[in-house]
């Protein structure tokens, strides 16, 4: 657990991104959000979804960067609060 905590503790982004990521993680509701995010994949324990989750968000961040026209900055706030939601749940449940 303390091994995907400290990844995304490392993570770096703007600053805007985070902070309205955060603000959404305040109303993050596990299975309405990940249907969304992840569909197909039934919502199990925290670490292998929010891994999951990291890889998305990895692969937003590399489009941002690019410049990528199909970069939805809607999206990656989606999965960051999602991201910091799920980190949330672990840390509560440890």
């Amino acid at each position: 657990m303390q091994d995907i905590l400290s990844l995304m503790n490392s993570l770096r982004r703007p600053r805007l991104l985070v902070r309205t990521a955060r603000i959404g993680a305040d109303d993050y509701r596990r299975e309405k959000h990940l249907r969304r995010i992840l569909p197909g994949l039934a919502p199990g324990r925290s670490g292998p979804v929010l891994m999951r989750l990291i890889e998305i968000e990895a692969s937003l961040d590399a489009s941002r960067r690019a410049s990528d026209a199909s970069y939805s900055v809607a999206r990656h706030v989606e999965v960051l609060a999602a991201m910091l939601g799920e980190a949330r749940l672990m840390r509560e449940r440890a």
